[in-house]
């Protein structure tokens, strides 16, 4: 899905003929700042120094054509507020304020020995975006437009990180808008932690939800052939570690269902599904959906998460951590070890392979605890080293990222037949699950390799709505 950045320059047009070859350098900076934001595999739409409110206007109609996700807005030297008002108002769209200068500092002995005072107060002009920095958050402020500022210089790695964090969460924003999502079957019955408004989630994302039919996914199940069957085996062997204890005809079983799963997907062209059923005993429906755990990971493993238990904020947040590359594995809590001041997260599936320690392996459980039948679920840690966990919380009148950023740590975990890791956060253990849970989660959240909270803060603020980092 490709992403727009849009990218304006503001200064002053009074200055281009008092100081000669100002306006030429302020312009090489700003084409400087558009091939490195090119270099993160976006299009920028580059709509000029903007130096008066006719040219105001006629970037504006470009940016609000070309449908940018957001605006940064390099300030190249002093520039009235009449520049940037007509752009953010026409385009609306969260501003990304860079105050960056050429240089870390003015040579200011360069600078006082030239002779021409003339020439002195361009070479000045030339490094003074912080003089205009104030103004355009005056007028930001009062038109109530979105804004961030990064403020260092042109080559400043811990500018062009910051940069980097948003142009990563313009891109989730941007692919969140054309996603299509799949509801398959009901809730768990009970879990009002679990139940949303997908009216607001989609209001909020903008994700199309299609609800899906059972039945549907029967159909394809039993049109799978013995060639297809064969080679989802063959994919099993070469993701999974597949126990002795694995029976034939639950392989076969998980499979076919795999199969019909991909086709499912296929169908509706989906980016990610939640899904949860229990059907009656012994029949065809519980025989389908006590057999998708396999499959399901595989599909997750392809950054197509599947949630279970129906738990469609949850889905969202583990699609957030897909798309910034961290995986997404779906998990909730299993216990805390108050000795080693860590908490134990897990589930019974579907599990992320890509952010595993070690092998996945692929189990028998004579049963699943509180949800019907038996089959084969995921064994997995994942990989040690930095984590993000990440939650879509529903609050009064929208939602909000919850976020924390901890480490996943060797130790002793249950074999139960489920993902299962060890966790440690910068906060105590106790302070972690006191201020999680205040925070209104529902019990699951998704878990990805790696620290993201810095772009999921930038990706809050490109969707208006709250972020809580508990660390």
């Amino acid at each position: 899905m490709n992403t727009k950045i849009g990218l304006i320059g503001i200064g002053l047009s009074t200055y281009w003929a008092q100081f000669e070859g100002l306006y030429d350098k302020l312009c090489r900076y700003q084409q400087f700042i558009a091939d490195k934001i090119t270099e993160e595999n976006v299009s920028v739409i580059n709509a000029g120094l903007v130096d008066d409110p006719d040219k105001a206007q006629t970037a504006a109609e470009t940016l609000v054509k070309e449908d940018v996700e957001i605006i940064f807005l390099y300030i190249s030297t002093y520039a009235l507020s009449s520049t940037v008002l007509p752009v953010v108002q026409k385009v609306n769209k969260p501003v990304i304020i860079l105050n960056l200068q050429p240089t870390p500092a003015i040579d200011i002995d360069t600078l006082n020995s030239l002779a021409d005072r003339g020439k002195m107060t361009g070479m000045w002009l030339e490094h003074c975006q912080a003089c205009a920095v104030p103004e355009v958050c005056a007028v930001l402020n009062r038109t109530q437009i979105t804004y961030d500022i990064i403020s260092g210089y042109l080559e400043e790695e811990q500018s062009w990180q910051l940069i980097k964090q948003y142009i990563a969460a313009a891109k989730v924003k941007n692919t969140l808008s054309h996603c299509r999502l799949g509801i398959l079957g009901h809730y768990y019955n009970g879990m009002l932690d679990v139940y949303t408004d997908i009216t607001r989630q989609q209001s909020v994302f903008g994700i199309h939800f299609q609800l899906l039919e059972m039945c549907e996914l029967n159909k394809y199940r039993e049109e799978v052939t013995d060639e297809q069957k064969s080679d989802k085996i063959a994919q099993f062997s070469r993701l999974f570690e597949i126990v002795p204890e694995c029976s034939g005809a639950e392989i076969n079983r998980a499979a076919q269902t795999a199969v019909a799963l991909d086709c499912l997907i296929e169908k509706h062209h989906l980016g990610g599904m939640a899904y949860y059923y229990e059907g009656t005993p012994g029949g065809t429906y519980e025989n389908i959906i006590t057999s998708v755990i396999a499959g399901n990971t595989i599909l997750t493993a392809h950054n197509i998460p599947i949630a279970g238990e129906c738990e469609v904020k949850n889905l969202i947040a583990m699609k957030i951590l897909s798309l910034l590359g961290a995986g997404g594995s779906f998990a909730e809590f299993y216990g805390i070890d108050f000795n080693d001041d860590i908490v134990m997260l897990g589930h019974d599936g579907p599990a992320h392979l890509n952010i595993a320690e070690g092998s996945v392996k692929l189990v028998p459980l004579p049963l699943y605890h509180g949800k019907p039948g038996q089959g084969l679920s995921i064994q997995m840690t994942v990989k040690y080293g930095p984590v993000t966990l990440l939650s879509v919380v529903e609050t009064e009148g929208t939602v909000a990222l919850l976020v924390a950023q901890g480490e996943s740590v060797p130790g002793k975990i249950l074999q139960i037949g489920n993902t299962n890791s060890r966790y440690r956060f910068p906060i105590d253990v106790k302070s972690f699950i006191n201020k999680w849970s205040k925070a209104g989660p529902s019990h699951h959240c998704a878990i990805g390799s790696g620290h993201y909270g810095a772009e999921i803060e930038k990706l809050a603020t490109l969707l208006s709505i709250p972020v809580i980092r508990i660390c």
